[in-house]
């Protein structure tokens, strides 16, 4: 008796062994979109966790008053305008944003205008 495997044999390990390593690469995708899942679910409760904290009011909206206030709020230049001072462009991945005190400084007026929206029920 021979303990040497057939080029059929081989070919058939190598099969199985194809297919096993098909599926650790499966569950280890799967793994890998359940853990970004459950770190965007993270970020979205603790940053919904923080507007609500500067505005508690927001609590008393309604979904579509909400979504309203959002649309208002971040569609505005000024948002626009922070958010670029936070974030570098794509297409300058190195570049250094300014610093929130710099965004901040250049609004300070502008900063009460969405408070005041929101006490006179805009």
């Amino acid at each position: 008796m021979s303990t040497r495997k057939t080029t059929a044999e081989k070919i058939e390990a190598a099969k199985i062994e194809k297919q096993q390593a098909e599926a650790r690469i499966k569950k280890l995708l799967q793994e890998q979109k359940a853990q970004e899942r459950k770190e965007r679910n993270h970020r979205l409760c603790k940053r919904g966790g923080q507007v609500e904290k500067l505005l508690p009011d927001l609590a008393r909206l309604t979904d579509e008053q909400f979504d309203t206030f959002v649309q208002k709020t971040l569609m505005s230049g000024f948002a626009e305008k922070i958010l670029r001072g936070l974030v570098p462009p794509e297409s300058e991945p190195n570049a250094e944003p300014e610093t929130v005190a710099d965004t901040v400084q250049d609004s300070a007026a502008a900063s009460a205008k969405p408070q005041e929206a929101l006490r006179k029920g805009a």
